[in-house]
């Protein structure tokens, strides 16, 4: 059951603190992030874990 809880509130706290993480990363890198493709990837990457570790 952690195993659903904890990518939950990972996607939930990346998504109340889209916008630090946003400025974050653009004052370190000057590289904005794109939030489609930034989704995207996390959704394929939490599907590909959870159908691995079933």
């Amino acid at each position: 059951m952690i195993k659903f809880i904890v990518p939950a509130i990972a996607i939930i706290l990346i998504v109340l603190f889209w916008e630090k993480i946003n400025e974050f990363i653009f004052d370190k890198f000057n590289i904005k992030l794109n939030y489609l493709l930034i989704s995207t990837i996390l959704l394929v990457i939490t599907v590909t874990l959870l159908l691995l570790n079933n």
